[in-house]
């Protein structure tokens, strides 16, 4: 299973999270964010991490000409789109994609066919937030043929990560809000608790 963390907004969370394990590190690119990242800030820590890290960026209702400027700038490798986008505009990004939904109970799994996305990120559905509420949905609902190609946000904690890990199986969790000690600012101890737990079940 990959981690990824996101909301980074400094160098120090983005090495410790690269040296402790992390697949990913995630830049918030949307100016309504409490994480919102500048392209400068985000192209200074990109230019540091190793090659082998991912670096993603995540964006809101951006259009198609932004968005492949910035991952250009920022040196990308994947975008996640995490607002209202359709389906058209994930062929028209230079990169893969992605496609972030906010889940309920009522949550119609079947649209996810209708998105070019080889990877699905599933958030726990909020009226007025796209996404960093720090609050888990129930993930007993995600069909099992979907599983292995998804990403679980929204709540994901120490608490919670060794049943993710041995229950659902998805492919990567994504982590941002229960790893602060405020918003775009991480706390070094809880993530290296957090990591101490993902290498152990890693390792089994």
């Amino acid at each position: 299973m990959k981690v990824k963390i996101c909301g980074v907004t400094n160098i120090d969370d983005a090495l410790l999270a690269e040296h402790l394990g992390a697949d990913a590190i995630g830049f918030i690119f949307y100016k309504q964010s409490q994480r919102y990242i500048s392209l400068e800030a985000a192209k200074v820590i990109s230019q540091k991490l190793s090659a082998f890290t991912l670096k993603v960026g995540v964006f809101v209702n951006e259009t198609e000409d932004e968005i492949n400027r910035i991952a250009k700038e920022v040196k990308l490798n994947l975008i996640q789109l995490h607002g209202e986008e359709k389906p058209e505009l994930i062929a028209r990004l230079f990169l893969p994609s992605i496609k972030s939904f906010r889940v309920n109970e009522n949550f119609d799994f079947s649209i996810l066919e209708e998105y070019p996305c080889s990877n699905y990120l599933f958030d726990t559905f909020s009226q007025n937030e796209f996404g960093g509420t720090g609050k888990t949905f129930d993930w007993n609902i995600i069909p099992p043929s979907f599983r292995k190609r998804i990403i679980i946000a929204g709540g994901v904690s120490e608490k919670n990560i060794e049943k993710i890990f041995t229950k659902i199986e998805p492919y990567a969790v994504d982590v941002s809000s229960s790893l602060e000690s405020s918003p775009g600012k991480k706390d070094h101890d809880k993530m290296k608790s957090f990591f101490q737990i993902i290498n152990q079940l890693r390792s089994k």
